[in-house]
């Protein structure tokens, strides 16, 4: 069973950084495509940077501030997020596609505030 887990959320200041962490196990094979979203109070799951194949996307809100890495041996995603604004709080998810099976992590938290 492919699991995703996410960690390295909380609660933070404007401007500063954090990296969030999402380990896939239960495969021993790597996703199609992976990556993080993020669900605002309110609002729906957007996307904020993604794998897919060998192109990498970003969200328009995120571009030159968050940079997504992997990490294959470790089956691992990270999400750098620099020069955090209070419109980045929200729940940031893992996501991964395995052929036609997509998978969710819990997701983690954060909070972006003075």
């Amino acid at each position: 069973q492919v699991q995703l887990v996410e960690s390295g959320g909380g609660l933070v200041r404007p401007g500063t950084f954090v990296t969030l962490t999402c380990a896939i196990s239960g495969t021993n094979f790597s996703p199609d495509a992976v990556g993080w979203y993020r669900q605002a109070p309110g609002q729906g799951r957007e996307m904020v940077a993604r794998f897919a194949g060998a192109v990498i996307m970003y969200g328009d809100s995120v571009k030159g501030r968050f940079t997504i890495t992997r990490d294959y041996s470790k089956n691992t995603v990270y999400l750098q997020m620099n020069d955090l604004k209070p419109d980045d709080t929200g729940v940031y998810f893992c996501n991964a596609l395995f052929g036609p099976s997509n998978y969710w992590g819990r997701g983690t938290q954060v909070t972006v505030a003075s």
